[in-house]
């Protein structure tokens, strides 16, 4: 069967404020469904989404797949659970940065250090927005919020950061309102066999209006991101003039052109370098002295939760001398019971 937008729209009618940057991420993922179940065989009934508690939480309600909410912070864990115990789903967990880092920071890190085979959307507003104001675990250093109206004292988390400090095996960062490269991120990370983590730069038009501004205003985001892809030259720049190059063991922005600097001068990206270290630093950077990383930053090959435990499974049932309950019944010492 082919697969258009339609077909995973909800007859439920979406209830996000107007403005919100989650309409662009339902509608990204909608489009880019059709495309994987064409590209990677899935049928409709294979599609799980699963969400915590917040804003972005009513997501399942939009999908026409199959879908649980959860309570805050365990979307990790049941995510986890329905994958061991059907392999066969594609599952999607979505959560907000306060619902994954802050009460679910421990199932986030751990369902990366796993590996379990489950995509992540992680909205990123920096703000807490269903609960109407109270700074997050990525609000930046000094922000005024409800629960900080004197400034947070608290260092932000770079999500990206933890990802890879958690051994993570894939992640991409996406803007909220580019359509067009979340939906290509959406496959790649389908594609993924592990856990895939996508932050999403996401507006919160209430609570934290113009929070990713900086860098996502037309008017600066060519100069101040660059969309990297594997294999091809970390070019950035309205005039395509910019680029990464390495200057000791620190990353530099350079003018092609300048100071007899060339296109063949320039860092090629490798998602799926084992070393995190290029990595690392990609996630790190931030504007105005270097692009913020949008794309695929990461993408390595490594053994999955799910499948070992399938592996382990099997063999152990392969090489178990009791195989049924009649095998059970009759081990060991017995005894016949004569009336």
């Amino acid at each position: 069967m082919k697969y258009t937008a339609q077909d995973f729209k909800s007859d439920q009618e979406v209830k996000w404020c107007p403005g919100c940057g989650d309409y662009s991420i339902l509608a990204a993922v909608q489009r880019a469904f059709p495309e994987l179940c064409e590209t990677l065989g899935y049928t409709k009934e294979q599609f799980v989404f699963v969400s915590g508690i917040g804003c972005a939480s009513r997501f399942p309600y939009y999908m026409d797949t199959y879908g649980f909410h959860g309570i805050h912070g365990r979307a990790a864990a049941i995510a986890t659970g329905v994958k061991v115990a059907n392999p066969s789903l594609t599952v999607w967990q979505i959560s907000g940065d306060g619902d994954a880092l802050a009460i679910g920071g421990n199932h986030f890190i751990h369902a990366i250090r796993r590996n379990i085979d489950i995509n992540i959307l992680l909205h990123n507003n920096q703000i807490y927005g269903l609960t109407k104001g109270q700074y997050s675990p990525t609000s930046k250093l000094g922000k005024v919020t409800k629960t900080s109206p004197y400034g947070t004292v608290e260092h932000p988390f770079n999500p990206g950061e933890l990802v890879l400090g958690a051994r993570g095996t894939f992640f991409a960062r996406t803007i909220d309102v580019d359509v067009k490269l979340t939906s290509e991120i959406m496959l790649a990370s389908a594609r993924h066999d592990g856990t895939a983590v996508t932050e999403i730069l996401q507006n919160c038009v209430i609570f934290n209006d113009g929070a990713h501004a900086a860098v996502t205003q037309k008017a600066v985001r060519d100069d101040r991101t660059i969309v990297l892809r594997h294999g091809e030259p970390m070019i950035f720049g309205l005039n395509r003039d910019k680029g990464l190059m390495l200057d000791g063991l620190q990353l530099k922005v350079v003018r092609i052109g300048e100071k007899g600097i060339t296109e063949k001068d320039i860092l090629v990206h490798n998602a799926q370098e084992p070393n995190p270290g290029i990595h690392m630093m990609l996630v790190n950077m931030q504007a105005p002295d270097f692009p913020v990383a949008l794309g695929v930053i990461r993408a390595v090959s490594d053994k999955t939760y799910d499948d070992s435990v399938r592996d382990q499974v099997l063999h152990i049932q392969a090489n178990a001398g009791i195989k049924n309950v009649d095998d059970l019944l009759h081990s060991g010492s017995t005894w016949s019971v004569e009336r």
